[in-house]
């Protein structure tokens, strides 16, 4: 517990030194998100990500370290800055739908080259044991830090302005940040840190079928979904946000960002209870499909 908390710490830490990154879930939440699945994982499960964790060495990243789940929830993150080496994994974080379309879980994808089929290909790759011990503890930094992602309402919904980057936003009293940068971190930092009880726990059976489930494509229709009904409203103080286009510069008061936390709040359980879930499956004991083992 103690080395899992330092993580989160450092983690937290980092976030307020580095530049924001135009497409990652803030440091600080996808750390929580991690720390929160491995808490609700079988112990078995917990044994074998530590096995893989042992591996780290192999992956040849030693100044991207994964010593601990949550470094390995920010891990593509910090790759992905070596842009000659993995440059080419930047449009895996996000999968983007305008919110004043219909959704369609299929398209802005070629490829596979987005978050929903970058989940689902990371978790095939961890569950197949007869890979090589650091191409799967690859995979699982990347199903671990992208189901986060996901999760994260402006990877999935915005209106024409690069999920947000694009609309410059007071946050309070702190200018000029933009909104895709607020959602992916103070809001979420402000989410997971006040509330009725804590976040990082070991979640009931009651509440892990509640706030589980699903498949990636259904967690981006929410993601998106939020983006239209919460985000952008919220932002803009408008009903209806495709009735007419939005200014590029707005503010969220203190009421707007009370009424956003437990969204984000919700957003960042959903996603640490579904890694759990990710992780148990990917671990389960028994064959691989069939159409795996060709």
């Amino acid at each position: 517990m103690m080395q899992r908390a330092i993580g989160s710490l450092v983690a937290a830490l980092a976030l307020l030194v580095a530049p924001v990154q135009a497409g990652a879930w803030g440091f600080y939440a996808h750390g929580v998100t991690a720390d929160i699945a491995y808490a609700n994982v079988s112990p078995q499960t917990r044994a074998k990500i530590n096995e893989l964790l042992r591996q780290e060495a192999m992956l040849g990243t030693p100044e991207c370290r994964i010593r601990t789940i949550a470094e390995a929830s920010v891990w593509p993150d910090c790759v992905r800055n070596t842009l000659w080496r993995w440059g080419y994994t930047a449009a895996w974080h996000y999968r983007t739908t305008p919110i004043c379309e219909a959704y369609n879980p299929r398209a802005n994808c070629s490829g596979g080259n987005c978050v929903t089929a970058q989940i689902e290909r990371s978790h095939r790759i961890l569950a197949d044991e007869r890979l090589p011990a650091h191409i799967r503890l690859e995979a699982l930094a990347f199903m671990v830090h992208f189901a986060g992602d996901i999760h994260m309402p402006l990877h999935s919904g915005d209106k024409d302005d690069r999920g947000g980057n694009d609309r410059v936003t007071d946050y309070g009293i702190v200018p000029d940040r933009n909104l895709h940068s607020i959602w992916d971190g103070p809001l979420a930092e402000r989410a997971i840190t006040t509330g009725p009880d804590k976040v990082l726990r070991r979640y009931s059976a009651e509440e892990r079928k509640e706030l589980g489930g699903g498949t990636p494509a259904d967690w981006g229709r929410e993601s998106w979904q939020i983006s239209r009904d919460i985000v952008y409203p919220n932002a803009f103080d408008v009903d209806d946000t495709c009735a007419s286009d939005l200014p590029s510069e707005t503010a969220l008061t203190q009421n707007d960002i009370v009424e956003a936390g437990p969204v984000a709040r919700r957003r960042v359980q959903q996603a640490g209870i579904r890694i759990a879930e990710l992780l148990e499956s990917a671990f389960a004991p028994g064959p691989l499909p069939v159409e795996d083992r060709r």
